[in-house]
């Protein structure tokens, strides 16, 4: 991307001008800048509380007795949306361009409709409190967050994508040409392993030993969830 920066700006100033050189190795430090300092966030800021919001919720999944309430078909919806919000994290280990940040956006799409679907399923079958409301909105917004930055940090490849600018879009799967040190690539591996794969998974056996059947559970005479009890009081 540093090249293709240099270059446009060298196009675009001409050669001859005064100075034009040292502008634009300016400019190219600073887009390196940028573009270190949003890697930085999301290693070090989106993906941690994306991961501790999805550790939150597994817990409080646990206390409300979720294999015995929603069962295991909201359990495979649990782990259908961390497939989709596990989307964006291909921008940390493949380089970003037009295909990696469709994936991107077809995965925050899919999730935010997901989501709506277990919320709607789940409050009616077992108790969904205030702070488990407060963690969904987190494991909401994280993904758009992950999006929002790559697609600001790649916007030729943005614009490409829905045609627009000068650009060419490029849907070719490849390793990051400046890729994460080993040492943060196998932070995030483990971390998501330990702290999303393995609850999550220990989630859906124990709702599955209880009642393996993926069919609709039961809804009780009024809401688990107090706040859906308009009319009742």
């Amino acid at each position: 991307m540093r090249v293709t920066l240099r270059r446009r700006l060298r196009r675009f100033l001409g050669a001859g001008v005064p100075g034009a050189e040292r502008f634009v190795n300016r400019e190219a430090r600073r887009h390196a800048g940028v573009d270190d300092a949003t890697r930085r966030i999301l290693v070090g800021f989106v993906v941690p509380l994306w991961i501790g919001a999805g550790l939150a919720d597994w817990w409080l999944h646990r206390r409300s007795g979720i294999e015995s309430t929603a069962g295991t078909r909201e359990s495979v919806i649990h782990a259908v949306m961390l497939t989709e919000a596990g989307f964006p994290v291909l921008g940390l280990f493949c380089q970003v361009d037009a295909g990696v940040l469709a994936w991107a956006l077809l995965g925050l799409c899919a999730h935010q409709a997901t989501a709506f679907w277990d919320v709607a399923y789940a409050e009616e079958r077992r108790r969904v409190t205030t702070t488990e409301q407060h963690v969904h909105s987190l494991l909401e917004t994280v993904p758009l967050m992950a999006v929002l930055s790559l697609t600001a940090l790649h916007w030729d490849q943005a614009l490409a994508l829905f045609g627009r600018g000068p650009a060419r879009p490029d849907f070719s799967l490849r390793p990051k040409a400046r890729p994460l040190s080993g040492r943060a690539r196998a932070g995030v591996l483990a971390s998501v392993a330990l702290c999303i794969a393995v609850p999550y998974a220990e989630e859906l056996w124990r709702c599955a030993r209880v009642d393996p059947s993926l069919a609709s559970r039961p809804r009780p005479p009024l809401p688990a969830t107090p706040t859906l009890r308009v009319g009742n009081a």
